[in-house]
């Protein structure tokens, strides 16, 4: 043992120093077949850095083809990125080990694997953007489109405890309560106990003389009528 303690430790791979501890993931789904791999121990900076290369860009061509490793593959490539952080902290070797480093190669993104995978990254980012925007407007579309549908059902809701006779224009009523409170009652035109004749709200007026009730005697309960005298 040198004087002074130990040396830096080696890497396991080709002997180099210093080196860390490193664990690299990687995923493969074949529709129902899984595997989840792992690459771990210590290496120094260019063997870790090729460990995670090869790995990352395996993940990123093999990962995709199963309904769960859809899901599990960008959790194993974003890990991995954390571990490539780690990587870049360890210093460059000093000397040369027992045998060659592993080769690090192109980045990711410059080889066919990475290129390649950036096809089903797109259309998985695009999926996740179209549900993201789904779930924005049902969000501000549903409140809107239920209050549309309350405010389009008129009064009822207002006396929910009552039956309200529907009246249509040119048809006749009854009012068995004194004015202003209301009591009517459909009557054909031809009886004697036919009081008023139903005349459309128009220009949001009634005539002068005629009574005018709320929508909710109306057939859609979407607008007010007038009731018009048939005698005296």
């Amino acid at each position: 043992m040198p004087a002074g303690g130990p040396g830096p430790a080696a890497c396991q791979i080709c002997g180099a120093a210093p080196a860390a501890p490193v664990t690299v993931r990687g995923h493969q789904g074949m529709v129902v077949i899984m595997k989840f791999l792992k690459r771990e121990g210590l290496f120094c900076r260019t063997c870790a850095l090729a460990s995670f290369r090869d790995m990352q860009a395996d993940t990123m061509v093999l990962g995709w083809w199963g309904p769960l490793s859809l899901l599990i593959t960008p959790f194993t490539l974003l890990t991995n990125l954390g571990a490539l952080s780690g990587i870049r902290r360890i210093p460059e070797p000093v000397g040369p080990g027992f045998r060659p480093p592993l080769d690090p190669g192109k980045p990711v993104f410059k080889r066919p694997a990475g290129i390649l995978a950036l096809i089903p990254m797109g259309l998985l980012g695009l999926a996740v953007f179209a549900f993201t925007l789904l779930v924005i407007i049902g969000a501000v579309v549903g409140p809107s489109r239920e209050s549309s549908k309350s405010s389009e059902s008129g009064g009822l809701s207002d006396y929910p405890n009552q039956v309200y006779p529907t009246l249509t224009v040119g048809s006749c009523a009854r009012n068995d309560a004194t004015w202003p409170y209301e009591d009517l009652k459909a009557e054909p035109c031809d009886s004697s106990a036919a009081q008023y004749r139903v005349h459309p709200w128009t220009n949001d007026t009634c005539t002068s003389g005629d009574h005018s009730v709320g929508p909710m005697y109306s057939k859609d309960h979407d607008r007010p009528l007038c009731l018009r005298p048939l005698k005296g």
